[in-house]
């Protein structure tokens, strides 16, 4: 699929994240990738305590929604094989600055989650951190990772979680009520002129999706921000005092049935 070739919401998803790459990610791009100990979403979540990944040695690996790839360098220096995909080239672009800073390369493919060019069962890890997991379309984005994995491959992905899509108006932070149905969570597309197109589903929907894909899940972490994090200077919509009380984020592991 050519970039000609990208669905609606593609194209309008990659305009937002060529204006956040120069708002934000490429100015953040260096500290991401000189962190020691990745962490998990906007609160930082340390990986130490959740151990998701555990040994990636040896592995091959495939971020979809990349962004500046900056957690594909945290595998890549743990002995993983990596690849890095993303529809967007600014963000492709910063991710290929910081490679050279730090004289680390591994492959960056332009392309979207939907539709990867890369061979049936060629990893044994696929993740995405606020990438396709987000961004693209599960029903769509699901099916291509099960191709990707191997028999026995994993499957990690973070992503917002049902509750605070729930507690999301239209504009604005998240507040301490439900705003929104849980039936027929699918596309969202906000008030603000300038946000993308995001896909959620519920908790019961993304287990009938995996399983109807080959996947059994092994873990749901619901993150809980931790005592010491603030409010995201950047991503602010979800107050960190919301954030204590109830899960902003989910992160996923399933494993393809061998």
């Amino acid at each position: 699929m050519s970039s000609s070739d990208f669905p609606d919401y593609v194209l309008r998803n990659r305009e937002v994240w060529t204006r956040s790459n120069e708002e934000y990610t490429n100015a953040s791009a260096h500290d991401a990738w000189a962190k020691e100990q990745i962490t998990w979403g906007m609160f930082g979540v340390p990986e130490s305590e959740l151990n998701v990944f555990g040994d990636v040695a040896g592995k091959d690996a495939v971020e979809l929604g990349c962004g500046t790839a900056y957690m594909s360098a945290y595998l890549a220096r743990r002995g993983a094989r990596v690849t890095g995909v993303d529809p967007t080239p600014a963000q492709l672009e910063t991710a290929r600055r910081m490679q050279t800073e730090f004289g680390l390369e591994f492959p960056l493919i332009e392309a979207a989650g939907e539709n990867v060019p890369l061979p049936d069962e060629s990893f044994d890890l696929v993740h995405s951190e606020f990438g396709a997991s987000l961004w693209a379309d599960p029903y769509k984005w699901i099916p291509e990772a099960a191709r990707l994995l191997r028999p026995g491959g994993e499957l990690i992905f973070l992503t917002n979680s049902t509750l605070v899509v729930l507690c999301s108006p239209d504009t604005g932070d998240a507040v301490e009520q439900l705003v929104r149905p849980q039936f027929g969570m699918y596309r969202f597309e906000w008030a603000d002129d300038n946000s993308g197109v995001e896909f959620h589903i519920a908790h019961g929907d993304w287990i009938r999706l995996l399983r109807a894909n080959g996947f059994d899940i092994v873990d749901l972490h619901e993150l809980q921000a931790p005592a010491d994090a603030v409010t995201h200077t950047y991503y602010e919509y979800v107050p960190v005092e919301w954030a204590r009380k109830w899960p902003c984020e989910d992160l996923w592991v399933a494993r393809k049935r061998g």
